[in-house]
């Protein structure tokens, strides 16, 4: 692989379903891009403390530090930017967004991106406004469907000595794990969902088109 797109639906998404594949791609000096869908500005929309445009800034940050850990350099992530949990709602301009975006790497080798059964709605969006492409499509799964399950791997990948340093870059997601506490109805991963997030193998699935 020499070119590889991870698309992510919100700050952290990346990680969670990609950290070993990314340092295994930039590892063998494949060109891996990463692009933030949206602003991650609904993870907490009553906190007073962090209002939106912080906490943007703020997790984008934690992305480009997870990413320039695992040798994805800060102008190879891209934000677009568009608001937290009303893609279903943005059908035809989200198709056309990551139509452009995907056009931008014409030698493609990989494109990574979220599951079509994934529980949440941002993540099934993306997952079916993604143009196909001649590269090689794989999916991650984050939140597995709660009402009529999620189809299985066909792919794996054991981390090895690599699940300490994704465990403890999803920990650095400081805005999704405890930082925010003025927003009592705002996301908080819950200790079992850090742990099956760094869990020490990467499943995927191939997506044929």
């Amino acid at each position: 692989m020499r070119s590889a797109l991870v698309v992510a639906p919100h700050a952290d998404d990346e990680t969670i379903g990609a950290y070993g594949l990314i340092r295994a791609l930039t590892g063998r000096g494949a060109r891996v891009t990463v692009a933030v869908v949206t602003d991650g500005a609904g993870s907490h929309p009553n906190s007073i403390r962090w209002r939106r445009p912080r906490l943007v800034a703020a997790r984008r940050r934690e992305t480009l530090e997870a990413m320039h850990r695992i040798g994805v350099p800060a102008g190879r992530v891209v934000f677009v930017g568009l608001p937290d949990g009303a893609l279903p709602a943005l059908a035809v301009p989200l198709r056309r967004t990551l139509a452009r975006l995907v056009r931008r790497h014409r030698e493609l080798d990989l494109l990574i991106g979220p599951a079509r059964d994934d529980d949440h709605p941002d993540h099934r969006a993306i997952a079916q406004g993604l143009p196909q492409t001649g590269a090689r499509r794989l999916e991650y799964l984050v939140w597995p469907n709660r009402q009529s399950g999620s189809a299985p791997a066909t792919h794996w990948l054991r981390l090895g000595g690599l699940a300490a340093a994704k465990r403890g870059a999803i920990g650095r997601y400081r805005t999704q794990t405890g930082t925010i506490t003025d927003d009592p109805g705002g996301f908080t991963m819950s200790r079992q969902e850090r742990a099956r997030f760094a869990r020490p193998v990467e499943h995927f699935r191939e997506r044929r088109v």
